[in-house]
């Protein structure tokens, strides 16, 4: 008889995150002996049958810098229905960057970066009573207030874990590619995951690919990957085309009929990787119209404060190829990066305006800084009103997107929050 349960805090931004667990929680025949839930709603039944079903119940959350209001108040509902009676955990973007605060928040235990490994020694350690605080990788706290803390030694390797899983019937987007040497100061992916590239081999991925076919989800494929032209390369930075044509090739061929979508949501590409090659590759295969890639600016003193490793030079180019194989550029800008100065702002828009009028998209978003980044301390980004003035008349048709305006509100509470971490500057 299972005597655990794992109840998984589901909503649109951490599902992929809960297959995947999922997933790895079901990979082997030797999994970790519980029944998993799936919680959407803001109903606490299911908290409540499971602890009448079972000995020890598991709430696992997982969340971004912009979510943790959300989890916060889920979380107090719990504790005041049920005490300590329910285990609650926490992982993803945030609770990584920010392991302790999430433990004086309320949360039992922290798992640090990836979860595959993770999700499957907690269970292990629970369900034969063994000391869940010596596992590398998970934060804890004891009775004290002491915080518990051993740094994990390892990598996940994907071909071991199933980014799905059969079982439950979880599918979605699948992860290609994990990890990212490039390290951007405003973005937590690389540490999160690291700087070394992982990748799901065309073997495995065709494993994956007969699951997908015995539950006839053949219709479409989506990917999940910093970077779509790094698949197979060895250091994230050079393009392996040989490796991206086996796997595409690959999936036409188990796949027949099976709408492929990379380099587009949730995916994108570096703005240096697009080349008359890797284009031309890409669009013999995929069916998405569109191409998505981080430009972030249009200041290179700008893109090199950020770390990102590339030019001005490289967006402008790889928006003219794009346009020429007919994928329309959908490129990333973010206002208020920290040491903007009204000379970076005005050639963010000569940028913008000409990338408008070779045919892009822009998809605006405002600074935030993010735990764990080295903008983590930075002030919260602000939208000049210059760069509303210029993007006013692009925004009625679509050209310019995004939700920018709100994330500036955002921003502000967010950078009191990591100074304070007080969770009711975020209310």
């Amino acid at each position: 008889m299972v005597n655990n349960a794992f109840i998984e805090r589901i909503n649109n931004l951490n599902r992929n995150s809960f297959n995947a667990l999922t997933g790895a929680l079901t990979s082997f025949d030797m999994s970790p002996d519980i029944d998993i839930f799936f919680w959407d709603n803001e109903d606490l039944s299911i908290v409540d049958e499971c602890l009448n079903k079972y000995n020890k119940v598991v709430v696992g959350f997982s969340f971004f810098t912009t979510n943790i209001l959300q989890a916060y108040h889920t979380l107090v509902a719990i504790r005041e229905k049920h005490g300590n009676n329910v285990i609650c955990v926490a992982g993803g973007p945030h609770p990584t960057g920010e392991p302790k605060s999430m433990l004086d928040l309320g949360f039992d235990y922290v798992f640090v970066g990836e979860g595959e490994e993770l999700i499957n020694e907690f269970f292990f350690c629970l369900n034969g009573g063994d000391d869940i605080s010596k596992i590398k990788g998970i934060y804890s706290k004891t009775s004290s207030g002491e915080y518990i803390y051993q740094p994990r030694d390892t990598i996940v390797d994907l071909n071991k874990f199933y980014p799905f899983s059969d079982k439950y019937k979880k599918f979605g987007h699948i992860e290609i590619t994990r990890g990212c040497p490039f390290a951007c100061n405003f973005c937590q992916t690389t540490r999160i995951f690291g700087c070394s590239v992982r990748h799901r081999n065309v073997d495995f991925m065709r494993e994956l690919i007969q699951i997908l076919k015995k539950n006839n989800r053949q219709k479409a494929l989506r990917f999940i990957t910093p970077n779509a032209f790094a698949y197979g390369s060895p250091d994230g930075r050079v393009v392996d085309l040989n490796a991206i044509h086996a796997l595409l090739d690959m999936i036409r061929v188990e796949m027949p009929g099976c709408d492929i979508f990379l380099g587009s949501f949730p995916s994108e590409v570096r703005p240096e990787h697009v080349t008359n090659e890797s284009m031309a590759l890409l669009a013999s295969y995929v069916k998405n119209n569109n191409i998505i890639m981080g430009a972030q600016t249009g200041s290179q003193r700008l893109l090199d404060i950020s770390h990102r490793g590339h030019t001005v030079e490289d967006i402008y180019r790889a928006a003219e190829i794009s346009v020429r194989f007919k994928k329309k550029p959908n490129i990333d800008f973010i206002f208020g990066l920290p040491g903007e100065t009204y000379d970076d702002i005005l050639k963010t828009i000569r940028v913008m305006q000409d990338l408008i009028k070779m045919g892009a998209q822009i998809h605006a978003h405002t600074f935030m800084p993010l735990p764990q980044t080295p903008f983590a301390d930075k002030s919260n980004g602000r939208v000049d009103s210059a760069i509303k003035t210029a993007i006013k008349k692009y925004i009625n048709n679509g050209i310019v997107y995004g939700d920018w305006i709100e994330q500036e509100k955002i921003s502000q509470k967010i950078a009191y929050y990591l100074k304070t971490k007080d969770i009711s500057d975020l209310e």
